[in-house]
């Protein structure tokens, strides 16, 4: 048999393989998709938000699939271009032209990744910027203090019945001075904190409950007594590190109710896998009631909040509000 038959014959199968091939891939990725809420697709696999702040966040991880298709169909119509006219020929074997030194192609694969990198870089410069810029006065502060291995939560309130100030409180003289200045006045506060084994009482999830008021700004203050961890709600699309000797600070304004899931979000020893938590968005009248049921169980003051920093790492950042 001729070459040429030989390449006939080995081709046949394979043609005859192929509608089945692409027809069981056709029912593989439909029937995977059964059960799933077409609704959500828009968000492309990112909770719902609960935020004034996560719908940017949310925008910029639409923005960044929508460049990442886009060069994808670029790239494979490419792919499929050469694959269909540039195929090897049946009846000719010979090496095809070659193209060297174009410099209009090189300049268009040289040019054209920086400037898809550098849009990029703006989008997300210009989103972070606004992500942690501070407000001159928060509505409400929260330590969060990360710890093996769970989570300890300061709110720094002024709350009926109980006296102190956080400004001068001992259990707080690692957050730097910057955040202190903007604590509210005689602020005696209060205080809960977790283990592994404390669990939501409605319901059930495991970890402490951080508990925020709708429709206010939170300003999260971060700190940690022992290693890196990371304060990560998910519904927040929002996550940041805490990190002992180095305060990190945020803010939200919840604008739905409800209990959310929260974990560590970085790798902090062997039981990085139980640092959960939750936290529940309620009125800012339930958020009340809630500080003062924790004074009334004893949870009054602060817990320690975390490594103290050395003078120059306090007051570094001072001017950057």
């Amino acid at each position: 048999m001729s070459p040429n038959g030989s390449d006939r014959s080995s081709r046949r199968p394979m043609r005859r393989k192929l509608p089945q091939v692409l027809t069981a891939g056709l029912v593989l990725a439909t029937a995977t998709g059964c059960s799933y809420n077409w609704e959500d697709f828009p968000r492309l696999g990112m909770p719902t938000p609960v935020t004034e702040e996560a719908p940017r966040i949310l925008s910029l991880w639409q923005g960044s699939w929508a460049a990442a298709l886009t060069v994808g169909v670029l790239v494979w119509g490419l792919i499929v271009w050469a694959v269909i006219f540039h195929r090897r020929s049946r009846t000719k074997v010979e090496v095809p032209p070659q193209t060297r030194y174009n410099m209009p192609i090189e300049a268009l694969y040289t040019i054209t990744p920086l400037i898809i990198v550098s849009v990029l870089f703006y989008f997300t410069a210009r989103d972070q910027s606004k992500l942690l810029t501070l407000s001159p006065k928060p509505a409400h502060t929260v330590n969060v203090v990360g710890y093996q291995w769970s989570w300890g939560f300061n709110y720094i309130e002024n709350v009926p019945g109980v006296t102190g100030d956080a400004k001068t409180a001992p259990n707080l003289a690692a957050i730097p001075d910057k955040f202190q200045e903007e604590f509210p006045a005689n602020a005696g506060g209060v205080y809960d904190a977790g283990i592994p084994g404390t669990r939501n009482p409605q319901t059930g999830n495991p970890g402490p409950t951080l508990w925020l008021p709708k429709g206010e700004k939170v300003r999260f203050i971060l700190t940690s007594r022992d290693v890196i961890h990371s304060f990560w709600v998910v519904p927040f699309l929002m996550k940041q590190d805490v990190i002992p000797g180095h305060t990190n600070a945020f803010e939200v304004t919840p604008t739905q109710e409800g209990t959310f899931l929260g974990k560590c979000a970085e790798l902090c020893g062997v039981d990085h896998s139980r640092m959960l938590f939750n936290v529940k968005v309620v009125s800012p009248e339930r958020y009340q009631q809630h500080l003062k049921e924790l004074a009334e169980k004893g949870q009054t003051g602060y817990i320690p909040s975390g490594i103290e920093q050395t003078d120059p790492a306090r007051n570094a950042e001072k001017n950057l509000l």
